[in-house]
C-alpha cells in the first residue's frame, strides 16, 4: 500500500459512475502522474481521493489510516492539500495575503514556510505586495502551489498546474515541482501534457473510462509502444 492510495474506487456524480475500480497512489518524495484522454476520469479519480467525492466501492488510505469517510476539511488536517485548476487564488488578496489564507489552518509562526515558499518562487517575493489579479497564469499558479505549500503538507494534489501557461513557464513550474518532491513530499498531479508529466513522473497511472490502463513508471510507460501511439502521439 502506498503512503497515500485510492484502491479500487468506484463512483460518480448521480446515479452515473465515473470511475470503475480505479486504484491510484504515491509515496512520500514521489512524483505520481494520472493522463489520459479526455474523459477518462483523472480530475474525478483526484477528486476522490480527497474527499470531494463520495465513492460506492473502495478506500482511501493515508500513511496507513483508512480516510474513506473523511471531508476534505479533516484531510487538509491530516497532511493532504490539492490546488484545483480553477479559480484557485484570491484575485483581490495579495500575493503575500495568498499565502497566509493557506496557513489557516496553522497556530504556529508560519513565517518561516512563508520564506520557503519565496526561494521555491523567487518572483512572488518580488510580487508579494501586488494582487494576485494582477499576475500572469504561470505566477498564479506559482502562488496556488505556494499557498497550499504553506500548511506543510505531507501530499500535495495537483489537477492540471500547467493549463494554459507556455512551455517555458510549465517548465519552470515541472522544476519547482520537483524541488518539492526532493523535500519529502508526495505529489499527485493531473497532466494534460503526458509525455512532459511522465518525464519527470516516478510513477504515471493512464486511465481510460475511469479504469487503469497501464500502470508504471514514468520511463517505463513513455518507452511502451501502445503508450506511445495512443496517448503520446509519438
Amino acid at each position: 500500500m502506498s503512503f497515500l492510495s485510492g484502491d479500487n474506487m468506484t463512483g460518480g456524480y448521480g446515479g452515473a459512475d465515473i470511475l470503475h475500480d480505479c486504484t491510484i497512489g504515491v509515496e512520500q518524495g514521489e512524483i505520481a502522474v494520472i493522463v489520459g484522454p479526455n474523459g477518462a476520469g483523472k480530475s474525478t479519480a483526484m477528486k476522490a481521493v480527497f474527499g470531494m467525492l463520495a465513492i460506492r466501492q473502495g478506500a482511501v488510505h493515508l500513511d496507513g489510516e483508512d480516510i474513506t469517510k473523511l471531508s476534505p476539511q479533516d484531510r487538509v488536517a491530516k497532511g493532504m492539500s490539492f490546488v484545483p485548476q480553477n479559480q484557485n487564488v484570491f484575485t483581490s488578496l495579495s500575493v503575500e495575503e495568498n499565502l497566509e489564507m493557506g496557513a489557516f489552518i496553522r497556530r504556529d509562526d508560519f513565517s518561516g514556510t512563508m520564506e520557503q515558499v519565496f526561494e521555491l518562487f523567487p518572483i512572488l517575493k518580488e510580487k508579494r505586495r501586488q494582487p494576485a489579479g494582477e499576475l500572469s497564469g504561470g505566477q498564479r499558479q506559482q502562488v496556488a502551489v505556494g499557498r497550499a505549500l504553506m500548511t506543510q503538507p505531507k501530499v500535495l494534489m495537483l489537477d492540471e498546474p500547467t493549463a494554459g501557461v507556455s512551455p517555458i513557464v510549465m517548465d519552470e513550474l515541472f522544476d519547482r515541482i520537483i524541488e518539492v518532491a526532493k523535500s519529502g513530499i508526495a505529489i499527485l498531479m493531473v497532466e494534460q501534457n503526458a509525455r512532459q508529466a511522465l518525464n519527470i513522473a516516478d510513477k504515471g497511472y493512464v486511465l481510460v473510462q475511469g479504469r487503469n490502463r497501464y500502470t508504471d513508471t514514468g520511463a517505463a510507460l513513455i518507452a511502451n509502444p501502445e503508450v506511445r501511439q495512443a496517448f503520446l502521439g509519438l
